[in-house]
């Protein structure tokens, strides 16, 4: 936070030796505006990333792994990110998921023949272990946003609608982030490449493609939805980034509600691509006090364009963030003393 100086408690003269020269009201401004910049700068100042490529070999060339440990708005950090070449045909993006329970990031790891990365993604509720966001692999949807939230206390008979972003790779090797529509009956993943308002209703199932509209500059009313055919896919949410600047859709998407869930700092899992082809991957440590207190949402956002991401999302954080590079780990999650937490499913490089 800034802290303001009054003018009267800069001093009336300056000495230098012998001499003393009086400031007049003019050079207290002056003082003042650099004082304000100096602390300006110290908010917004990048942090350094240095690349740890040989911590983590053996590393396809197409694929670097940076860490920083520069305080975060003067308050501990460590981070790390890794950039990979989605033009590289040597590496496969790809997914593994599970139906009805949750594994380790290891145990995909050691299931999936040791991948040069597994991160966790998706948001997913305890009781059923099941994804809570749209996973595709292999072209096929196995896995589907939630549409509709039930209402509480005197809201129960009201469902709030909103539509979740994701990221997707399609067969180009081309990355995209969207708003998406899923549903069971349907084959394919249908996105909005802008953030939709949600909507209340008391209906527990619509017909979103038919329902959400968009009326065109010559009147002409279409649907916000287009298909969209990726081969490999993982949702979450907020959007972070938009065209290479911080706009963070949590208000459309309806993830963390209150002033908190947009202030808190808690530990973080993200992905975006920059404008010259490049996957990044990046985890926050957080909930250890004096060592990595995590990042907010706009903290988050303000790294990932640094490292020059022109879209990206937050994906599902907390004691599920966890990134593993050649089956080492990256940040310390912060469930149990460092376990990792099980999750459904995880997004690879192989």
């Amino acid at each position: 936070m800034l802290k303001w100086k009054a003018l009267s408690s800069f001093p009336n003269s300056l000495v230098v030796g012998d001499h003393s020269f009086k400031i007049n009201t003019m050079i207290k401004k002056l003082l003042l505006a650099l004082c304000l910049l100096h602390s300006a700068f110290s908010i917004t100042a990048q942090v350094q990333w240095k690349n740890v490529d040989s911590l983590f070999q053996p590393l396809p060339p197409a694929i670097h792994v940076y860490c920083t440990n520069d305080s975060l708005d003067g308050k501990p950090n460590i981070a790390y990110y890794v950039s990979a070449e989605l033009q590289d045909k040597r590496l496969d993006f790809t997914v593994d998921t599970t139906l009805g329970r949750r594994l380790t990031p290891t145990q995909y790891f050691e299931r999936n023949n040791h991948p040069i990365l597994a991160v966790n993604c998706t948001f997913f509720e305890f009781e059923h272990s099941r994804n809570l966001n749209v996973v595709i692999k292999k072209g096929k949807l196995v896995g589907y946003n939630i549409h509709s939230i039930a209402g509480k206390g005197r809201d129960t008979l009201t469902y709030r609608h909103p539509f979740t972003s994701a990221l997707g790779i399609d067969k180009k090797r081309n990355a995209d982030v969207a708003w998406l529509f899923t549903d069971s009956s349907t084959q394919m993943a249908y996105a909005s490449q802008h953030a939709l308002q949600s909507f209340r209703d008391s209906f527990q199932n619509r017909d979103f493609n038919k329902y959400v509209l968009t009326k065109l500059d010559d009147g002409t009313v279409v649907s916000a939805f287009t298909k969209w055919k990726m081969q490999t896919a993982v949702g979450g949410g907020p959007a972070l980034l938009q065209g290479g600047e911080i706009k963070i859709s949590n208000e459309q998407e309806l993830k963390f509600s209150g002033k908190t869930g947009l202030t808190d700092k808690h530990p973080r899992t993200c992905m975006g691509y920059t404008k010259d082809g490049k996957l990044i991957i990046m985890v926050i440590q957080g909930r250890f006090p004096n060592k990595a207190e995590g990042a907010t949402l706009e903290q988050e956002a303000r790294l990932l364009k640094q490292v020059g991401c022109w879209e990206a999302l937050n994906l599902d954080g907390g004691g599920s963030s966890c990134l593993l590079i050649n089956g080492k780990q990256t940040i310390t999650p912060s469930d149990k003393q460092g376990e990792q937490r099980p999750v459904p499913c995880v997004f690879m490089i192989k």
